[in-house]
């Protein structure tokens, strides 16, 4: 039993409903494992008082959180696992690009609703560098409010608007790194001992050179190496992402208790998911790539632990974009199994699934998911295909090669497939982060364009067009149906294409990812009447099948997906099942009709009834000849009451 499910069942016994007596429960609860993983990263030898300063801090912070707060951590508590709802779809996007501020972006509920979002992703609205800031993830501050999105205030209003509307909402912790502006920065460059120590400081370059023996480099084209010299302190500073982001040195268990104050006040400010940014990364130790440590895992379960007794109603999402067998693991293992994140980013699903839309096969998809360990039953993913960020290609090199593929060409293939170097693919993608040495890159650019929408567009190509709105509809129809919250990229919903605009900002122009960074097209959603426009086909086929997802609770996440081979290399099959319910979801990734036998899907129990009805069309499906025909890129939802 994790700790959550110990204090659903405090929950559920007690009458009691003062929130500071189930307070103290729950430290009572977690206290063993809180002490346990502490005294793990931080040796009471070495560290004597500071765990005795972590129980002081706790009921302070509890102390401080608002009681409208605490009162929605016990109705979640009494709830379950709310995260895991078939109720719950997402959208991810950045405020400015969305709708100027945050004022404005709450004028738009009305428009979430209509699609049925209940679930929003903003992408960061804290201080941040004027120049170059990694798209706000160099962090001046965890919680002012940068002026371009508004204020504090408007903040709180957004969220208290959300409580009412009920929609959840998911903000970033810059947990790996602060910028070179932050206030811990500033006062260290300035000499302060005790600052320096926050961060991975040296005064020659000795041991950042036995560092980079083992590290590899995030970005290789524009931030090659892991250090700076920084010629204010003349001090060498452990920069892994950029020159400008400087590593927190979670060595120092000062830095922990400084940045848990700053992850509850963050959810003080009614966040109800909290994203941990660049997670893998935060515990460093030279000889290794300093990436998926056990110490990191250690840290972030200290993390939810401290986060679970003081606000049990907000949750941790696990940005760890890693190997399927090491994302797995931010769920936690062993004693931690469960109290680690309780969501996690379905980033091989995003891949495979793109690695099929090339190669109009499933085989790697298949083979790769199968090699997944079973994540916890409390825990859930979200499922995406696009997002802010690039496509990287992270497969594993023996399945690839199990399949009678070379790894090393097959990514190349993939790589001139999405990124315009072969002529008959639809694909208008970019490059980003490629390197020549290695030949290792990956691919930006909107799921419309990606899928070949934009050529087919500029060529007047109705069948292109057709084929890419059907691709378009296909892909968010298996992250609405497998398991784990669906989140939709903001612009998708109405098929966006590439913005190209970014190539004259000098701040951006280095950086394709900002192809797939679109402002909102409010006047193309004025026009979602029109039928005839690809937009509005995607958005009215993805709200309706929203709608039907949150009618049946099938697609809820009860730990269920069942792959199922068709023996057709071109279609993929999974069930979802709660209870006497089913759903049978067939894909198929050619551009040709393909067949499947059925025989075993009536066994399953589809065809018991007669001629079950589809879902997503809306229509009875017919088998003749025991083969089930489907179209290419069609999605069908099969009902099995």
């Amino acid at each position: 039993m994790t700790q959550a499910q110990l204090h659903q069942l405090l929950r559920s016994q007690l009458k009691e409903n003062d929130p500071k007596v189930l307070f103290d429960l729950r430290l009572a609860t977690n206290l063993s494992l809180i002490q346990q993983l502490f005294f793990s990263l931080y040796p009471k030898e070495a560290h004597p008082k500071h765990f005795e300063k972590l129980l002081k801090l706790l009921p302070k912070l509890f102390a401080s959180r608002p009681d409208a707060l605490q009162k929605q951590d016990l109705q979640r508590l009494k709830a379950g696992n709310w995260y895991q709802s078939e109720q719950m779809v997402g959208m991810q996007l950045y405020v400015e690009h969305f709708n100027k501020d945050l004022k404005g972006l709450q004028e738009k509920i009305p428009y979430f609703k209509e699609l049925g979002i209940n679930f929003i992703h903003i992408m960061p609205i804290t201080t941040r560098p004027k120049g170059e800031n990694d798209g706000g993830y160099a962090v001046n501050s965890y919680h002012e409010v940068d002026k371009r999105y508004g204020t504090k205030k408007d903040l709180l209003a957004l969220t208290t608007e959300f409580r009412k509307q009920g929609i959840f909402l998911m903000l970033d912790f810059v947990v790996n790194h602060t910028s070179n502006e932050f206030p811990w920065a500033k006062k260290a460059v300035q000499g302060d001992k005790k600052y320096q120590g926050y961060y991975y400081i040296f005064e020659d370059d000795t041991i950042p050179l036995e560092f980079e023996k083992n590290l590899p480099e995030v970005f290789p084209e524009t931030s090659p190496g892991n250090f700076t010299y920084v010629p204010e302190m003349e001090k060498w500073v452990m920069t892994v992402f950029n020159s400008y982001q400087w590593d927190l040195n979670y060595t120092n268990p000062e830095v922990f208790l400084e940045m848990l104050t700053n992850l509850v006040k963050l959810a003080d400010m009614g966040v109800d998911v909290v994203r941990f940014d660049a997670l893998a990364f935060l515990w460093k130790k030279m000889g290794t790539i300093s990436q998926n440590l056990p110490e990191a895992h250690n840290l972030i379960s200290l993390f939810r632990m401290c986060l679970q007794v003081v606000a049990p109603g907000t949750i941790l999402l696990a940005e760890a974009i890693v190997a399927p067998t090491d994302i797995i693991k931010y769920f936690g293992e062993g004693p931690t199994k469960g109290n680690e994140c309780e969501v996690a980013y379905n980033a091989s699903l995003m891949a495979l699934l793109w690695n099929s839309i090339a190669t109009k096969k499933t085989s790697l998809l298949y083979k790769s998911l199968a090699h997944v360990p079973p994540k916890p039953k409390d825990c859930t993913w979200i499922n995406y295909i696009r997002c802010h960020d690039d496509i990287g290609l992270g497969y594993e090199n023996h399945l690839i090669q199990e399949l009678g593929w070379n790894p090393s060409q097959h990514r190349k293939f993939l790589l001139d497939y999405y990124c315009q170097r072969l002529d008959w693919s639809p694909a208008t993608g970019r490059l980003f982060m490629y390197n020549p040495k290695t030949g290792d890159g990956r691919i930006t650019g909107s799921a419309a364009s990606l899928l070949g929408l934009e050529k087919g567009l500029s060529q007047k190509n109705d069948s292109l067009i057709d084929r890419s709105i059907s691709k378009i509809i296909m892909m968010h129809g298996i992250i609405l149906a497998f398991g784990g919250i669906p989140l939709i990229y903001a612009g998708d919903e109405i098929a966006t294409l590439n913005d190209y605009s970014f190539q004259n900002d000098p701040s951006k122009k280095d950086d394709s990812r900002w192809l797939n960074r679109p402002l909102q097209d409010w006047e193309t959603i004025s026009k979602l009447e029109n039928n005839q426009l690809p937009s509005s086909q995607v958005f009215q086929e993805l709200q309706r099948m929203i709608a039907i997802r949150k009618e049946n609770v099938v697609f809820a996440d009860h730990n269920d997906v069942a792959l199922y081979h068709t023996g057709n290399e071109h279609i993929l099959v999974f069930e979802r099942t709660n209870k006497k319910e089913g759903l049978l979801v067939i894909c198929n990734f050619d551009e040709s009709p393909q067949v499947m036998e059925t025989s075993w899907v009536k066994k399953l129990g589809y065809f018991a009834q007669g001629e079950p009805k589809d879902l997503v069309s809306g229509l009875k499906v017919k088998v003749n000849s025991g083969l089930l025909e489907v179209m290419p890129y069609q999605i069908i939802w099969l009902k099995k009451d």
